[in-house]
């Protein structure tokens, strides 16, 4: 095949094929990216003008009748003939006037143009032009020289344009059709006109024409991509360019134009095409370009799986990815990674379409939870779904038989269910029983009544297609100026309930989300929670006893430690308490075993617990503390709190002073020495203005249970010393935080203090918005001081 135009069969390219060094190309440089220069030409224009393309506009029209030989006495007469004003169209067929009298009664046909040419003579208006037609010719004057040589080029490309229409709309030989098309290419690289329309149109008359002849050969198919291939440099392919493009992906992912031709096509698309996210999952599978053109999203999907098919297989998907990223800490382009996301996520949900679109044999999430008919009832031929016992089996269950606990497994065409039946998820139904709420999706997929083992298989295209996209999420997790945005995309869970009951799935997905819990930013971690109230996450799906759980509790130990970090860094002392609320009526049992096993973030878990006083059941927590004290670093942290405990109620007992003022220029180290020094359980009024502490000391602050006023003006206590207060002097009722560093992330944490009747904050950080936040969640604060702040 001769990619150039000139010399080189198609026999050599072909052979070369398979041995091209296809690694080489993705790393190739900026002069010859990916190896592309032997079919692409460079893009030319004229010198000059450029000028944009006339759809319509005023000008002076003048038509004069004529045999040819008479032409030049005509047009170099003194007396013309007189000039009409039109506002003229240039319609995809014709020349037209809005108002059609006189010259222009009767429209143009672009076939009747038998010519096109700038006009100028002597004593004669200035700025014409000439359209040769049969029998005549049409002046048409413009007001300058700039807009005669637009009516121009405009009128000489619509000319042209309706021409290639009609010649390549009935083609005869395929060796003419090429001809056609490489000069209609470079008849738009070179046009003086600059205009989107200008290459769309060129691709819209290849892309007619190759949907309206589908028995093309390969070397055709190829040839034509060649031949077009500069338009693609700065302009999405049409829709039937793009459908056109895949089934070349798919029938020939070892050619070559794939790599050369297609790459910078694909670049450019997930570079600049929109991912303006309305509706999540929608916007995530098809964003919002996609979305117009679905096309476009199935091109990249089968152009990444055409690469994947190359023999390096997933190494030159690697390449493409990093190619994508850049070779800097930072992507340049904000749009790759959300288009990225969203080309993984249809090609997953593709692997599944045909299980959800059965989904109407399938029972609703009501009855998941609370049980439905039998499955003799039900349409036969049940793809993936979960099976469950019928509401009369909860009366019936102590006399269950043997062989109704069998396991029982359906089979479809692609995909095979096991599920097996047991006492423990019938009670677990029993329960819900009578709950008409619409039940989470996790909650369907771990309890789903009697659901304790699924085993999934799909068609062997389906598997190579999800492992090579969820190989991809893997690939994206692993940049770090990407992570947080992808924790963010798929913080809602963005996947069909058929992917998250695949054990395949989410056990490569597991690295992804042990990334995210790997990751010291408090943005990533708070993306392992639920998006909101009420809504499962990645933190349920992973806990123990949750369908993708396969580890004895390691990742979701992890995800414990960061999301108790991240409320515990957010400042807010009722967040935390949530948190561990929330663990300790849906996760006690896991926490206890892991802690049982030595595991440290348990044990932490365990001791807070405690602390905040969370379990209310005195055997519940003895049964607690016998866990602790069944490990080493359990027995440690537990005789920390102890004795942390009764330094509390030792200071109570002892009492001391009420009123403490701590000379100016102390530091924290001299503040621990004297409350080290003596029984300060009374002290209610402290006084540190003035003096050098920082937020080190706030850890001796808290030890002073009764304390109710707190004056820390002008000193160097800051947002981490407030948080830590806000948790523990639950009773301060007037605290002076003038001259101080704190910012919006330590005030907002005051918000937990409701005593608190008088707040200073003159000179900081504080902005509007969290003033406001302050005074609704301070029922009985009375006396503020904002001045010197956003909020004053």
């Amino acid at each position: 095949m001769d990619r150039t135009g000139g010399s080189g069969g198609g026999s050599d390219r072909r052979q070369t094929e398979e041995s091209k060094p296809l690694l080489g190309e993705m790393s190739a440089p900026e002069g010859n990216k990916m190896g592309a220069a032997p079919c692409r030409r460079t893009l030319l224009h004229c010198n000059g003008m450029r000028y944009k393309l006339l759809q319509e506009g005023d000008i002076q029209v003048c038509v004069i009748r004529h045999p040819r030989t008479f032409l030049s006495k005509i047009l170099t007469s003194k007396f013309l003939r007189r000039w009409e004003p039109h506002h003229l169209t240039l319609a995809d067929n014709s020349v037209a006037s809005a108002t059609p009298t006189g010259y222009m009664e009767n429209s143009i046909s672009y076939s009747a143009i038998e010519d096109v040419q700038l006009l100028s003579w002597e004593n004669a208006p200035k700025y014409c032009l000439q359209l040769t037609i049969p029998g005549g010719t049409v002046l048409l004057q413009a007001a300058n020289s700039y807009l005669r040589d637009q009516w121009f080029h405009s009128l000489q490309w619509k000319k042209k344009i309706y021409k290639y229409k009609k010649v390549l709309s009935n083609p005869s030989r395929w060796e003419v059709v090429l001809k056609e098309i490489r000069t209609l290419v470079d008849m738009a690289l070179t046009s003086p006109l600059q205009d989107d329309s200008i290459h769309q149109a060129p691709l819209e008359i290849v892309s007619k024409l190759l949907s309206e002849n589908n028995n093309l050969t390969t070397q055709d198919h190829e040839s034509i991509i060649v031949a077009i291939a500069p338009l693609l440099e700065n302009n999405h392919p049409p829709p039937d360019l793009c459908e056109f493009f895949c089934k070349h992906c798919r029938e020939r992912p070892r050619s070559m134009v794939v790599i050369e031709v297609f790459t910078p096509v694909v670049q450019r698309i997930l570079k600049h095409n929109m991912a303006c996210f309305t509706n999540f999952t929608e916007s995530l599978l098809f964003g919002q370009d996609f979305g117009k053109c679905p096309r476009l999203r199935l091109f990249t999907q089968e152009y990444i799986l055409a690469l994947n098919e190359l023999n390096a297989g997933m190494e030159v998907v690697k390449k493409f990815i990093q190619s994508m990223h850049g070779p800097t800490g930072q992507c340049p382009h904000p749009r790759v990674l959300p288009n990225l996301v969203a080309v993984c996520l249809a090609a997953i949900y593709s692997c599944y379409e045909e299980f959800i679109n059965s989904r109407d044999n399938s029972p609703s999430l009501k009855e998941i939870r609370n049980g439905c008919q039998q499955q003799c009832d039900r349409k036969p031929n049940l793809p993936l779904r979960l099976l469950h016992t019928s509401p009369d089996l909860v009366s019936q269950e102590a006399t269950l038989t043997e062989s109704r606990l069998k396991p029982v497994i359906v089979t479809s065409n692609e995909i095979h269910v096991e599920v097996e039946r047991n006492n423990t998820a019938n009670q677990k139904m029993t329960a819900n029983v009578g709950n008409d709420s619409e039940p989470n999706l996790i909650d369907c997929l771990m309890v789903s009544p009697t659901c304790s083992t699924m085993s999934i298989e799909l068609s062997a295209q389906a598997d190579r297609i999800l492992g090579c996209y969820v190989e991809i999420l893997k690939m994206l997790s692993d940049y770090d100026d990407w992570r947080p945005a992808l924790a963010s995309l798929l913080q809602p869970i963005p996947f069909p309930k058929e992917a998250l009951a695949h054990e395949k799935f989410t056990k490569e997905l597991k690295y992804v989300i042990q990334r995210f819990a790997e990751d010291p930013r408090q943005e990533v971690h708070s993306c392992l929670l639920s998006v909101r109230a009420g809504k499962d996450g990645w933190f349920q799906l992973y806990s123990p006893g949750g369908v993708a759980c396969d580890d004895d509790g390691e990742l979701f130990a992890s995800m414990v430690r960061v999301c108790n970090n991240v409320h515990i860094l957010m400042g807010s002392c009722y967040k935390t308490k949530k948190f561990l609320l929330s663990l300790a009526e849906n996760k006690l049992g896991p926490c206890m075993l892991l802690a049982l096993r030595g595991n440290q973030t348990m044990v932490e878990i365990l001791c807070l617990m405690l602390e905040y006083n969370i379990i209310d059941n005195n055997d519940t927590q003895l049964q607690i503390i016998s866990t602790l004290e069944s490990t080493d670093v359990g027995k440690r942290m537990y005789e920390q709190l102890c004795d942390r405990q009764r330094e509390l109620k030792e200071l109570q007992r002892k009492g001391g002073p009420t009123r403490l003022t701590l000379p100016s220029k102390s530091t924290d180290a001299d503040l621990a020495r004297l409350l080290s020094s003596g029984s300060f359980g009374n002290l209610e009024n402290l006084s540190l203005a003035f003096t050098n502490v920082t937020s080190a000391c706030a850890e001796h602050l808290i030890k002073l249970p009764s304390l109710k006023q707190l004056n820390l003006w002008s000193t160097q206590f800051g947002d981490a010393g407030l948080r830590l207060l806000s948790e523990h002097l639950t009773m301060l009722q007037v605290l002076n935080l003038c001259e101080t560093p704190v910012t919006d992330a330590g005030l907002l944490a005051l918000s937990s203090m409701k005593s608190l009747c008088s707040l200073n904050m003159n000179s900081t950080k504080l902005s509007a918005d969290t003033y406001e936040d302050l005074k609704a969640k301070l029922p009985n604060l009375k006396e503020v001081d904002v001045r010197y702040t956003e909020a004053w």
